[in-house]
């Protein structure tokens, strides 16, 4: 009973407050697990107002420019450390600056895909995700080789097979065959003990047999198209397992895995397969990321600025020349920024009109940009006769 007195005191603190629901929310759980009097409530319920509204940013401010700022200032501070060895794999993972410009322009493919994904409570073991691990990661046939040679006499592409290799993917001899004649048409294929030749049904040239043997390499026999290392690892009380290269559409049929607790540095990937509001969070998740790695500070809301920009309109875009700040409706906001004559001609052709309504286009005319004061305009009505 006495609790349930506590709890409406709280509800009745809480319920008037001019803040995002989020932070009532967060407020209401925080006072349920340190259960504060209420005097004590009430002065932290006044903190958090007030540095709420020291956080409000002021109407006319030009909060694009300070973002960008905010933003770009520190990563120009950025050190050298551009990579990263991920693990026991020896795999380098991109970082700092030129990871930050994979984000901004929207690149389809980072350079070095990622997931983390964790397991069910049933399977989180060290022996269930050793087994998962060894299941997803990708070996391809150029992994099971020892020797190729090229036998431009008789047409062929002989290969000698790492045949331990091949048995500890459950395969042998016969069944690589099979798999080899999925992959490739009008080509014998045959084996000898340890050694596979693939023969051309009629002459062909040096390069068609180098091409052919390139081909025969990238073959996949076991795991997860993409997906080239795999660490397990814990956090905390958790296994989970961390991949280099990134195929959440094959990981989710996996059963071991938590499907809801699967997380990719893929943008594209994300926003293809669980949407645009995904794709924004792991923009703002993946710049914080790159930003902290370096030892710099930004402030979040600048960061869920440049995600929103992006995918505002539904679509992931780049902040650049065919993205954001190509499709400004000011011609002269578009030819600040790149391709200057082209922006002028093309605008000149088609007769457009700049309005002058935004701030990058006043400053190069030398006109008051409508921010802060200037957002509005002074007007003076002077007493008539009559009134004086």
């Amino acid at each position: 009973m006495k609790w349930e007195r506590v709890h409406k005191m709280y509800e009745e603190l809480i319920s008037n407050l001019e803040l995002p629901e989020k932070i009532k929310e967060d407020m209401s759980k925080s006072f349920e697990i340190y259960k504060p009097t209420k005097s004590q409530a009430k002065k932290i319920i006044d903190r958090i107002v007030n540095t709420y509204k020291k956080m409000l940013y002021e109407p006319g401010e030009a909060i694009g420019v300070i973002a960008a700022q905010s933003i770009s200032e520190p990563a120009t501070q950025m050190t050298m450390r551009t990579y990263h060895v991920a693990g026991a794999a020896a795999k380098q993972v991109s970082l700092g600056l030129p990871r930050l410009i994979e984000i901004v322009d929207a690149r389809r493919e980072p350079t070095t895909p990622m997931m983390e994904i964790y397991m069910k409570k049933e399977f989180n073991t060290k022996e269930d995700a050793a087994k998962v691990a060894k299941k997803i990661k990708e070996t391809k046939l150029k992994n099971i080789v020892l020797e190729d040679v090229i036998d431009l006499v008789n047409s062929e592409v002989e290969l000698k097979i790492d045949i331990n290799y091949l048995n500890n993917l459950d395969m042998n001899m016969e069944s690589l065959k099979k798999t080899l004649k999925k992959y490739i048409k009008n080509y014998d294929i045959t084996t000898e003990d340890t050694t596979v030749k693939i023969t051309s049904k009629k002459e062909t040239t040096i390069r068609e047999l180098q091409k052919l043997k390139l081909k025969i390499f990238d073959i996949s026999l076991r795991g997860i198209r993409g997906i080239t290392q795999t660490i397990v690892t814990k956090k905390g009380n958790e296994w989970m397992i961390i991949t280099l290269g990134s195929n959440i559409k094959k990981v989710l049929g996996i059963k071991e895995l938590d499907p809801t607790r699967i997380y990719s540095n893929n943008i594209s990937e994300v926003e293809k397969l669980f949407g645009i509001e995904a794709a924004r969070n792991v923009i703002i998740s993946e710049s914080s990321k790159t930003l902290a790695d370096q030892g710099l500070d930004v402030d979040p809301r600048h960061l869920i600025l440049v995600g929103d920009t992006m995918t505002m309109d539904g679509t992931i875009k780049a902040i650049g020349r065919y993205g954001v700040s190509g499709e400004k409706r000011s011609v002269l906001a578009r030819a600040n920024f790149e391709t200057t004559v082209k922006h002028l001609t093309d605008a000149a052709v088609e007769g457009e009109v700049d309005r002058l309504d935004s701030i990058i286009e006043n400053v190069l005319i030398n006109q008051v940009a409508p921010i802060g004061t200037a957002m509005c305009d002074l007007v003076f009505k002077p007493k008539t006769s009559k009134e004086k």
